[in-house]
């Protein structure tokens, strides 16, 4: 029998070590970005093309490579970071296992000019798919100058896996948030296809998080302070009126470095337990600072993962931490601005006082209320599928004719209505009563009338222009779909940088509605074609047109979306799969008796 294990060609490992450290091309930016901060920049400009996939270009002003350091720095495993195993648990730097370059030079052409101070020339590398073109002396500024160009151009199987520009250029900016938001002390500056991005300037903190995410974001955020014996917290987190149902604004930092951690997120959701909507997601921007060797950042390829050696408590400290300071700023009530009993049990198990105090520590008991209770409606999880299959139902009772569906044809509502202090109605007819909410039954009246308006909407001129700040995210959105909105009644456009006047707004919509309006219109993620925008435009204006259970208190009102929506077909469900009413089953209370 022959052998037939073999040891791969250096150039075919390399590219199947890549996958591990390049994804795309915003994992490039990350490492690239990262390297300059190890270098010792204070600029720090970031240029690409085609969201990255051309072109990816950082240049920093930091220490520069010597020759031999230079064309070291591609070759694997080779780093200035680590001597020994032990060094791994107690690293202060970025990058250090020596794997990113070599993995970026392996799926792309890379070009690097770099120059230390005291050094009359630079010099210039040039690796093609992994392999070594040519160095050679170069005039250049101090500083690296990093180009990586045709990204996996050499391995097209995974070139075509990338997505289309807008989610690729939506990944490259969220790592450049994340490295920038860490370094409120660097410049850093960001251009696509000649574009610019971001121009941020040193400062403070709060004046980084407000350059990134826009000035609107500055009066909503609360800061955060925490510094005990052996971990420091700061950053912000924003009221609960800057809470969003999708992520994206929810920054966690370890010394410098972005993480991810469902399990610090949950603690931070549960110290706005009771002020936000289910489905709310708070903002926050949280840094922690702690002893390396207390923390592992090696367990993920691209380190975004990190294993802390005392996770519990920092999980009471955040959470008592940001219930603190909701309190001192009035957004939560709070009696006692001491830290959390909790996180003092447990900082007690593990760093025992050196004196021991007599008698037991009185403890005020805890009342536990449910604010989201409700005896009337019991709301449960919808799966797609039955998302999927009431959706079809609703078609079907829409399309039905309102003579099939003869469940209330009598007009005399005297004495078959009444309404419950929970905001319901009951709604009685023959031998069957049903519950009904009518905020859900009239956004369903508002969404099917929205779809019989053309395009074209009648509008109207504001008094005064309104002005929208705009961070760069929401920029960009705003590119992608302003050729749809004449056509809806807006007339807008960039006054200056990221400023956005508005001048005229569709009938209906209020003036104290535009804002939140577009805030909603630029919070997803991509507009793949116009029909999805249009639907995603028209499911916002319903909701800005409909009204609550709560608003309907007068008899008439109830009357007239109960007449509508008997039009309508009575369709028991939203296409969400929310009910629009429930019948009471009396038959079965009887038997309570």
């Amino acid at each position: 029998m022959s052998d037939i294990i073999q040891l791969l060609p250096d150039h075919v490992a390399n590219q199947i070590a890549a996958g591990e450290v390049v994804q795309r091309p915003a994992s490039i930016v990350k490492e690239l970005l990262e390297n300059a901060i190890d270098a010792g920049a204070t600029k720090i400009e970031l240029i690409i093309r085609d969201a990255g996939k051309n072109l990816i270009q950082v240049v920093d002003d930091g220490k520069g490579m010597s020759e031999t350091d230079a064309r070291m720095a591609f070759e694997r495993h080779a780093t200035s970071k680590i001597r020994a195993t032990d060094d791994i648990f107690k690293i202060s730097t970025k990058g250090f296992r020596g794997e990113a370059l070599a993995s970026i030079a392996a799926v792309s052409q890379v070009e690097l000019k770099t120059k230390q101070a005291e050094s009359p020339l630079g010099t210039n590398i040039y690796i093609e798919g992994g392999t070594f073109q040519f160095q050679e002396p170069v005039q250049t500024a101090e500083g690296s100058n990093f180009l990586v160009k045709n990204l996996f151009y050499n391995v097209p199987a995974r070139r075509k896996f990338l997505k289309n520009n807008n989610i690729e250029f939506r990944h490259v900016i969220d790592e450049f948030q994340r490295v920038a938001l860490a370094h409120e002390n660097l410049e850093f500056s960001m251009f696509h296809d000649d574009d610019p991005v971001f121009r941020l300037r040193k400062g403070t903190q709060m004046q980084r998080i407000v350059d990134v995410f826009g000035r609107k974001l500055h009066p909503q955020l609360i800061p955060i302070k925490e510094d005990i014996l052996w971990c420091k917290l700061h950053g912000f987190v924003a009221k609960p009126e800057g809470a969003k149902k999708t992520r994206g604004e929810q920054f966690l930092f370890v010394n410098g470095r972005f993480f991810k951690s469902p399990y610090f997120n949950k603690a931070v959701q549960e110290a706005f337990e009771g002020l936000l909507l289910p489905g709310y997601i708070p903002t926050f921007f949280l840094f922690l600072e702690l002893d390396p060797e207390k923390i592992d950042v090696n367990i993920h390829p691209q380190k975004t993962e990190v294993k802390f050696e005392d996770e519990h408590l920092i999980f009471a400290l955040i959470r008592s931490t940001i219930k603190r300071s909701l309190g001192i700023y009035n957004i939560a009530p709070s009696l006692d601005f001491e830290r959390d009993p909790q996180l003092d049990e447990m900082m007690q198990k593990s760093f025992p006082s050196k004196s021991n105090h007599s008698g037991g520590s009185l403890k005020m008991p805890e009342i536990i209320v449910d604010r989201d209770y409700n005896p009337f409606l019991e709301e449960r999880e919808t799966s797609k599928t039955e998302i999927h299959n009431l959706t079809e139902m609703y078609h079907q009772n829409i399309s039905a004719e309102p003579s099939k569906i003869n469940l209330f044809e009598d007009e005399d509502f005297d004495e078959d209505l009444m309404r419950l202090p929970n905001g319901y109605w009951l709604f009685n007819k023959g031998d069957r009563t049903l519950m009904l909410d009518l905020g859900r039954m009239h956004r369903l009246l508002v969404a099917e009338n929205n779809k019989k308006v053309k395009k074209g909407n009648v509008s109207h001129a504001l008094l005064f222009s309104l002005e929208y700040h705009m961070n760069e995210i929401e920029k960009n959105k705003y590119k992608s779909i302003k050729k749809f909105l004449p056509e809806l009644g807006f007339d807008m456009k960039i006054a200056h940088e990221n400023v956005l006047r508005i001048d005229t707004v569709p009938e209906g919509l209020k003036e104290t509605q535009v804002m939140k309006f577009l805030e909603n219109l630029f919070d997803i993620l991509e507009y793949k074609t116009e029909e999805e925008f249009m639907q995603f435009y028209h499911n916002q204006w319903a909701k800005m047109q409909s009204k609550s259970r709560f608003d309907f208190i007068y008899k008439a009102d109830a009357e007239q979306v109960i007449k509508d929506f008997t039009a309508l077909g009575f369709p028991e469900f939203l296409p969400t799969g929310k009910r629009c009413f429930y019948e009471v089953p009396f038959n079965d209370l009887k038997n309570k008796f």
